[in-house]
């Protein structure tokens, strides 16, 4: 009778500890989706883009005339400046009169970095921000406006249930040599990604792999599709990201996976999962596409 006890309070700690540990995985992935939504709507996020411009060489007019090579909203000045490109450099000179503001000073003219250096140039005029964006060999103005209306209206995000089916352990295969791999992307055009290596998982008994990318923070970024895919989430491909892997051992947790930006924007730039990145079966899991 005793020992009968005593397994029915072990039985049951068991299962408090097992309860307790799921809802606070729970809770972390409510409080990461929280901020997925934070990143498309706050300021100079994903959903206050306002234009992506492409410069052509020699001057571009800036403003918010339609005449303008990259046009401003409409709030913005008739002329704020002039980007002049060349073999050499990107250079911006304001209109006089205009105060605006490069990387937070004040500027008369400037060379500009594009977003993919390590020390970009912001440029800023009230509630708008550009800087200039690389996309293979052209180049192009992004422009964020965070007085615009969409950023306070995006309703809230779908998502599957959490559901520890598709949390998998995993084990990373670094290529000897990263490679490049032909990738379509949301401009239509096709761009050489680098890949580093896969990760491996099982799955109702069989094995598959992801084509993966390491960041500078050693975390792996994902691209891929699966069974939902045209169905209920973003057809070109959702995203997720690993934490580092140790000893090439990781968890590959499909409930953070989630859509690109250009889901939600057509100024974002997106590079899209490969063929090999597509899985035969369908994961519910991670972020519903609204469409």
């Amino acid at each position: 009778m005793f020992i009968t006890k005593l397994e029915n309070h072990t039985g049951l700690a068991h299962s408090i500890i097992s309860h307790m540990t799921d809802k606070t995985y729970e809770n972390e992935i409510m409080q990461w989706r929280a901020e997925k939504y934070n990143a498309l709507t706050g300021e100079n996020s994903w959903v206050a883009l306002a234009g992506l411009y492409e410069l052509k060489q020699g001057r571009n007019l800036v403003g918010s005339t339609t005449m303008s090579e990259v046009v401003l909203p409409e709030h913005a000045p008739t002329y704020l400046g002039v980007v002049e490109v060349s073999s050499k450099n990107i250079r911006f000179q304001p209109a006089n009169g205009i105060n605006v503001k490069v990387n937070g000073r004040a500027a008369q003219k400037a060379i500009l970095k594009p977003a993919q250096d390590p020390k970009p140039s912001f440029i800023t005029w009230n509630n708008l921000r550009m800087v200039v964006h690389q996309h293979g060999e052209k180049y192009s103005m992004r422009i964020w406006d965070n007085a615009r209306e969409e950023r306070f209206k995006l309703p809230p995000l779908k998502w599957f249930p959490v559901n520890k089916k598709f949390r998998f352990n995993a084990a990373y295969t670094p290529y000897p040599q990263p490679k490049a791999s032909p990738q379509d992307n949301s401009l239509g055009d096709v761009v050489d990604d680098q890949l580093h290596g896969f990760v491996s998982f099982r799955f109702e008994g069989k094995t598959y792999k992801l084509d993966v990318t390491e960041t500078t923070s050693k975390k792996l970024f994902v691209k891929f599709r699966d069974g939902t895919s045209s169905k209920e989430t973003y057809p070109p491909s959702r995203y997720l990201y690993t934490d580092p892997p140790k000893n090439e051992k990781l968890i590959l947790d499909f409930n953070y996976a989630y859509s690109p930006p250009c889901a939600f924007t057509p100024y974002a730039t997106c590079v899209f999962a490969s063929a090999q990145n597509t899985l035969p079966f369908r994961v519910e899991a991670g972020e519903i596409y609204r469409g």
